[in-house]
């Protein structure tokens, strides 16, 4: 599997990335969008930072994605949450 994604070409491997990088971001803008209607380190505002996580973990592993892109992610997550806290209604 881990062989499978060694053989993707370079296009397909950063296609595959830019998905997960914007899978991330829209994931974490929703949560924010939620994170910011919550009370501050309540329940619901602490499942808003970490219920995404486990979400992209698995959709990082089931495209055989490897950690060293996880900081990339982590990126994307930041931005995520702080965009979606920003939007207003």
């Amino acid at each position: 599997m881990i062989e499978d994604y060694m053989a993707m070409d370079m296009t397909t491997q950063l296609a595959l990335i830019a998905g997960l990088f914007s899978l991330t971001v829209m994931l974490n803008l929703f949560f924010g969008f939620l994170r910011n209607r919550t009370r501050k380190f309540s329940l619901a505002w602490f499942l808003c930072i970490h219920l995404p996580i486990p979400l992209i973990f698995l959709a990082r592993v089931s495209a055989h994605v490897g950690f060293r892109y996880v900081p990339v992610f982590v990126a994307a997550a930041l931005i995520g949450q702080i965009a979606g806290g920003k939007i207003e209604f």
